[in-house]
């Protein structure tokens, strides 16, 4: 079965009212359109992680990033490929997380976390997630 490795953005922010909130964005295009997802994208041959990171969301969400660390690398089967991702703590440098490449986008904090339909990798990192929401 073919690996694919990508890396995926956390995307923390504090609320006015001091609550945390996580930034998820919604697929535009492909097999798993209109599924939910941390945002971030594959790693070109050479390319480190953290680096690959930066460049996706500036080419998907228009938006600079910190990436900090990694607080988990999700490896898991879908029917036509293994997916090893990545998952790294960022925050916003610049940028307005424009959506270049998804359908929908939005912040939830610890509540609504799970209100989203997350695609199946994404769901097995929210339990680290929500220690971070917390």
């Amino acid at each position: 079965m073919k690996t694919i490795n990508v890396v995926a953005a956390v995307i923390i922010r504090s609320s006015n009212d001091g609550t945390k909130q996580v930034f998820a964005t919604q697929r535009g295009y492909g097999e798993f359109k209109d599924g939910w997802e941390f945002p971030g994208g594959k790693i070109e041959a050479g390319e480190a992680p953290q680096t690959a990171l930066a460049r996706e969301i500036r080419e998907e969400l228009a938006t600079e990033i910190k990436v900090g660390e990694c607080i988990g690398t999700i490896e898991y089967d879908y029917p036509k490929f293994h997916l090893s991702m990545m998952c790294f703590v960022c925050e916003v440098v610049s940028g307005k997380l424009e959506l270049l490449e998804h359908e929908n986008a939005t912040w939830l904090d610890k509540a609504g976390l799970r209100s989203v339909g997350w695609l199946p990798a994404d769901i097995t990192i929210l339990d680290e997630v929500e220690k971070l929401l917390s």
